[in-house]
């Protein structure tokens, strides 16, 4: 398995995951992104990255692929520093797992890999968040050392978001 940026080779199997989706929620946001011109969505996820023409609130931020047998089974998206909105709820690291890879522990994987890229960034400290109505996320993030910080609740879904904080040793390479 490897962690890699978005690229145009995986385009068949980035559409079927978003059909197995079917109309669950996505995760993380750019899985929102119209893929319909499937280049044009790719240099929307690098302007992201880039810090380029972001929306009003939005923080620039990497997005990450899953990888397992040439098949997308997983996506992240890290982002590169909080707002206080996304500080509130949103935190540094969304992600999702293809329906049909869940309960494999993939998330745990997939969470694990996203933060070693948010510590070769130089970030010491990742705000991470769930609904608390969500174990299988909670587990996934208290796997990778998540220590319960705050809950709050969420106006606009009306439900309980739990705020959890991963201290990252400093790695030599972000002093």
């Amino acid at each position: 398995m490897q962690l890699i940026l978005p690229s145009a080779e995986y385009q068949a199997s980035y559409c079927a995951y978003i059909t197995e989706l079917d109309d669950e929620e996505r995760y993380p946001f750019p899985l929102d992104f119209d893929h319909q011109n499937f280049g044009a969505m790719l240099a929307r996820i690098e302007a992201f990255r880039q810090g380029e023409d972001l929306p009003q609130g939005y923080a620039a931020s990497t997005t990450y692929w899953l990888i397992d047998n040439d098949e997308l089974i997983g996506v992240s998206n890290l982002r590169h520093y909080l707002t206080p909105q996304i500080e509130r709820a949103g935190g540094h690291i969304g992600l999702g797992i293809r329906p049909s890879h869940r309960g494999q522990g993939l998330g745990t994987l997939l969470l694990k890999l996203t933060l070693e890229q948010a510590q070769q960034r130089g970030i010491h400290e990742v705000h991470i968040h769930c609904e608390k109505s969500n174990p299988a996320s909670a587990a996934m993030i208290l796997a990778n050392g998540g220590k319960l910080h705050s809950e709050i609740t969420d106006a606009t879904h009306e439900s309980v978001i739990q705020r959890y904080r991963i201290p990252l040793a400093q790695s030599p390479l972000s002093n």
